[in-house]
């Protein structure tokens, strides 16, 4: 099994962003200063998406590293039962974020060869699996899982690894704008973006990978100083995407990370409790998340910035599925 799938929540996240799609419509169509609101009849007119494997719909297929899903049992229940590189199986959360905003049914990777014109113009999702806010994300979780790979099958062989990081998922979006401008005109760009629905999930793969599972940079921070490395590359980004004129951003906060199986079974508790010290650091950093949109929507008023816990609501589920409507539960 691939290192990164051990920390991706398909299924219960895509229940959970249902909620957050709510709250996302609440805050376009009724939220913030008058100046975000949108008139009934006025749509979205795309939905682009940052991140890693949460919303990756197939982009590592077309990267040189060997974390991909592109095989089965991923796939299994989307349409045809084929694997797509989405980290699920069926489709992302992406994909519903799209649907629910009545723009397409899934969303598309970037990188796919197949991809059309008419794609770029309504959305695509630039997101990488092991990608982080983190530089050195990209590459600790792709040189990771060739490292698990090849004590596996007892090999040895030079690692040339890494996904696509923030920065590299942002130059793609400013290949797009150029590409859209060249279709349809500065004027008709700028609105598009400015109305379309930005998503940006990431940050799992530097908590639990980067920090807790590689000694590259405990030595030199602690929890505290991490996540605040985090954070600042996540304002960064952030002011970054509204200097491309992007308005309407909401921001996936990290999930329970010390519940996921890995966590759980790495813990060493024999009970295989959810680990408190990397849900401690998930905590933290959300916190500073938080503040963080709400600094930016005061220095960007004409922007609206929507911090999205999801935290909170996964613990729930995590912990008492039966008010969930499952009633199996192991631990």
């Amino acid at each position: 099994m691939k290192f990164l799938s051990l920390f991706s929540f398909p299924t219960p996240l895509c229940k959970v962003f249902f909620t957050v799609i709510i709250i996302v419509i609440f805050v376009v169509y009724n939220g913030g200063a008058t100046a975000n609101k949108l008139p009934l009849n006025e749509t979205v007119p795309a939905v682009f998406v940052f991140g890693d494997s949460i919303v990756d719909p197939g982009n590592n297929n077309h990267v040189k590293t060997i974390v991909k899903c592109d095989f089965p049992p991923y796939g299994r229940d989307f349409i045809g039962g084929m694997p797509t590189g989405r980290f699920s199986n069926g489709r992302v959360p992406s994909d519903i974020i799209a649907e629910i905003f009545n723009v397409k049914k899934l969303l598309p990777a970037y990188l796919d060869p197949n991809l059309q014109l008419q794609d770029l113009l309504t959305g695509v999702s630039f997101a990488s699996g092991g990608a982080g806010y983190d530089p050195l994300t990209a590459e600790v979780v792709a040189c990771l899982s060739s490292l698990s790979s090849t004590l596996v099958f007892n090999t040895l062989i030079t690692f040339d690894c890494s996904v696509l990081s923030l920065s590299d998922q942002l130059e793609m979006f400013k290949d797009v704008i150029g590409k859209i401008k060249a279709t349809v005109g500065e004027n008709r760009t700028e609105m598009i973006v400015s109305k379309s629905i930005f998503i940006v999930c990431i940050g799992s793969d530097d908590i639990a990978n980067t920090y807790y599972t590689t000694p590259l940079r405990r030595p030199h921070y602690d929890i505290p100083a991490y996540t605040d490395l985090m954070a600042k590359s996540a304002s960064s980004f952030l002011q970054d995407l509204y200097g491309q004129g992007a308005r309407r951003i909401g921001v996936v906060s990290l999930p329970p990370i010390g519940c996921v199986p890995s966590q759980r079974t790495l813990s060493g508790d024999i009970a295989r409790g959810c680990q408190e010290q990397a849900n401690q650091a998930a905590r933290l950093f959300n916190s500073k998340l938080s503040f963080l949109m709400s600094s930016l929507n005061k220095r960007f008023p004409e922007a609206r910035l929507v911090y999205f816990d999801i935290y909170n609501p996964l613990l729930s589920l995590i912990q008492n599925p039966a008010n969930y409507g499952n009633n199996y539960h192991p631990y």
